[in-house]
């Protein structure tokens, strides 16, 4: 199949347009599984009534594992920020109200965000072993309510369409666990990416519009951070993430 440049890229795949289809094809360094488990997340929250794309097939694209999913014309909110600075904390409640729909859910079918934690968290090199330890026991003693979280929520995943429908892409690391580490990780993009004061924007708004305080989100600081060193994410300062494990534990 003859695709163009891709209308998105990420850290696991590049997405590409096909007509009225969006083409997700995965890296050549990912198990050929990876397009079936997102498939697998995409369609529970399908079910569940977010607003996701349909997906149409899961199958090879030049040899790679690929999801072939509905395409949504639009922008994403985070483009629509830029574009218009003013916007931000509305656009931003926005957001927060579709990540609080997202974690009143309760799933099934999933991976748990334990098991996916504990892997990361062992795969995380800049960690020695009494760090990693440490981590998965602070990891065990955590108690809540098991909910769908989305693992990559942000302004950059949600895009505005037709009567301003806002959809939701990118499930990729989405998991049945604790909403306050979805919180979390998603302050930790904006601070990472973006700056410290978007993300403060951000976990305002969370608390001010649910029951959790900044103090019990914070709780899963090192945790996620030291997860989020597995990913060798381009830009991300490892420095930075070590710190916040170091500083909590």
């Amino acid at each position: 199949m003859d695709l163009d440049k891709p209308i998105a890229s990420g850290n696991t795949a590049q997405v590409y347009r096909s007509n009225n289809d969006a083409i997700k094809l995965f890296n050549d360094d990912l198990p050929e599984t990876e397009a079936t488990k997102e498939a697998t997340k995409h369609r529970v929250a399908y079910a569940q009534g977010l607003p996701v794309p349909k997906i149409y097939d899961v199958t090879k694209v030049n040899g790679k594992p690929a999801i072939v999913m509905e395409y949504i014309e639009g922008k994403t909110l985070g483009e629509m920020a830029c574009a218009d600075q003013s916007q931000i904390e509305r656009y931003m409640t926005l957001s927060v109200g579709l990540q609080q729909q997202i974690h009143k859910i309760v799933p099934s079918q999933i991976e748990t965000m334990k098991d996916k934690l504990k892997r990361q968290i062992q795969a995380a090199t800049p960690l020695n072993k009494k760090q990693k330890s440490t981590l998965i026991t602070k990891l065990e003693l955590f108690i809540y309510n098991e909910r769908l979280c989305h693992g990559d929520f942000h302004l950059f995943n949600l895009i505005v369409g037709k009567e301003d429908q806002i959809t939701i892409i990118d499930w990729v690391d989405a998991s049945i666990g604790d909403p306050r580490a979805d919180v979390y990780r998603t302050y930790l993009l904006y601070s990472q990416h973006f700056s410290d004061e978007l993300a403060e924007m951000y976990m305002r708004i969370y608390c001010e519009t649910s029951h959790y305080s900044k103090e019990e989100i914070f709780e899963w600081a090192p945790i996620i951070a030291g997860a989020r060193l597995a990913e060798s994410v381009t830009g991300e300062s490892v420095k930075r993430l070590v710190k916040i494990v170091c500083d909590s534990i």
